[in-house]
């Protein structure tokens, strides 16, 4: 949606549901860089891609190892790959394009969450976030897992990549831990059970600061805004939290040393606040002070202006969109289904949510068309009115109808082939080949509907040419059996898809041929 030609006074925000797609039994869903496809892992173990311009499926890739529910789907930075969790503790990299599948590794826990890494175009270093047990990276191409710290007690060299195994021997089960790549993968985020966000440099695995969440407590989401600037938190007490990031957006880990090496006088713990206190800033708080519900996969708009959370109750399909001010703009009430998944368009002003039968509700905004905003004076009527024109309204007049010189050069040379750098992605790398759209297959109509119809009009041909006693009765007493003709039954049944109503002569027909027989005479012997 081109932003100056929006009205301000609208609200650049969803309203009502568009459309809705439906196809098997959807999990969870993501869009891409761009917004032009959105992948929904289903309940049956595949993945599909909608091409989200036409609403039609572009793609599917299906795992014949894997027939368990898609927990997480996850795009590369340009498209070119997708990373698909399962409930079967199984991580699947596919090529898009291609529809190959690049690698699969197995974990030994259910992972709930992968994402990967967002500082390489093709990469295959991702975070995962599994049931009971502590996060990890994992290396797709070796298989080799490095644990994450969930306490800054834990050492973090002690944790190596071959201790896959330590996650399933831990003697005390806890709940699952969310964690996040920053904007350029270089520092993992960790939202552990006690309220605490954990600041992790993960090629070293060491905890570099720590921020303590007002409330202590668990820390269900944390997500970064599609920019950097802001971390979102949502914890058990009910609460949406906002954060500022302090650090610089590239280069994060020079930053965050820099930081370290003025608070040389402090030690341990107390050392780690001060880092995270320099690292991350408490920036707004949000939550229903009336009803007091959990949230459900909240995250950001697009541009990071609007946060929106999903009511976690059960059957109630209702979405709380806020300014980043803190001030709740709409609530969207939808059907009587829970919320199981929400994705904000990267672009546009459009919410997906995902309901827990597994359908996808695509809520856009609602414009209303105003007129007037094209000409200063143009003039709305609510009905017809008569109007007559002046005597010399459309008389030539030449001093009115010249035309002001225009101060154009017209030697000067005009670039049609030149992109404008869009805002939006000012990140990009334009040498970069970025997928935003699929080649769609057309898949070509059944040949059996037409054979059915060819095959049953040889066969009225065939019942009408040939001779039998009731289709001769049928002639000379000029009536026609409309009830058993084959010609509506196969009208009815395999050519039309559609039934069109009767027009009244047809219904006046009908009634004398009801009538007629009752009149009929004994016939003689």
């Amino acid at each position: 949606m081109n932003a100056p030609i929006i009205d301000p006074l609208q609200g650049d925000f969803p309203e009502v549901i568009e459309e809705y797609l439906e196809n098997g039994i959807m999990k969870c869903i993501a869009f891409n860089r761009r917004g032009t496809l959105l992948a929904a892992g289903c309940f049956d173990g595949s993945c599909l891609i909608w091409d989200f311009e036409t609403r039609g499926i572009a793609k599917e890739f299906k795992d014949e190892e894997c027939v368990a529910s898609i927990t997480s789907v996850c795009w590369s930075k340009y498209g070119h790959r997708i990373l698909v969790s399962a409930a079967d503790k199984s991580l699947t990299l596919w090529d898009v394009v291609k529809g190959e599948k690049i690698t699969r590794t197995t974990l030994q826990q259910t992972p709930l969450q992968a994402r990967l890494h967002p500082g390489s175009s093709t990469p295959s270093i991702c975070l995962v976030c599994p049931l009971s047990s502590a996060p990890m990276i994992v290396d797709l191409d070796t298989g080799n897992m490095t644990v994450l710290p969930v306490s800054p007690t834990e050492g973090g060299n002690g944790l190596a990549p071959t201790s896959k195994n330590k996650s399933s021997d831990g003697s005390a089960p806890f709940s699952p831990t969310a964690a996040c790549f920053n904007k350029y993968g270089d520092l993992v985020y960790v939202g552990n059970s006690k309220g605490e966000i954990l600041i992790i440099d993960h090629k070293n695995v060491q905890v570099r600061g720590i921020v303590l969440v007002p409330g202590s407590a668990v820390i269900k989401n944390i997500v970064f805004s599609r920019n950097g600037q802001y971390l979102l938190t949502n914890s058990n007490d009910r609460t949406i939290r906002i954060y500022e990031n302090l650090l610089p957006i590239k280069n994060a880990v020079t930053g965050l040393d820099e930081a370290t090496n003025d608070l040389n006088e402090l030690e341990g713990v107390e050392k780690l606040k001060a880092v995270g206190a320099q690292c991350l800033a408490l920036f707004r708080e949000f939550q229903d002070s009336v009803t007091r519900v959990h949230w459900k996969a909240p995250c950001f708009s697009g541009d990071g202006e609007w946060v929106v959370g999903g009511s976690a109750n059960k059957g109630e399909h209702k979405i709380y969109i806020w300014d980043r001010a803190g001030h709740l703009v709409k609530i969207l009430e939808g059907p009587k289904e829970a919320i199981i998944d929400l994705a904000w368009h990267p672009v546009h002003p459009i919410v997906v949510s995902v309901s827990l039968a597994g359908v996808v509700y695509i809520w856009a905004k609602d414009y209303t068309e105003n007129w007037s905003a094209f000409a200063p004076d143009f003039k709305e009527l609510e009905e017809n009115e008569e109007y007559v024109e002046r005597e010399d309204e459309f008389d030539l007049n030449p001093e009115i109808e010249k035309v002001k010189e225009s101060d154009a050069n017209e030697d000067e040379d005009i670039d049609i082939v030149g992109v404008e750098k869009d805002s939006t992605f000012s990140d990009s790398d334009m040498s970069q080949d970025e997928i935003c759209f699929l080649p769609a297959d057309p898949i070509p109509d059944a040949p059996e509907q037409q054979d059915k119809c060819v095959g049953s009009t040889s066969k009225l041909g065939e019942s009408n040419q040939s001779g039998s006693p009731l289709s001769e009765e049928a002639g000379q007493n000029g009536q026609v059996n409309h009830e058993s003709s084959p010609f509506e039954e196969d009208t009815g049944t395999t050519c039309l898809k559609r039934k069109r109503k009767p027009s009244e002569k047809v219904l006046e027909l009908q009634a004398e041929k009801v009538k007629k027989p009752s009149q009929k005479t004994k016939p003689s012997g």
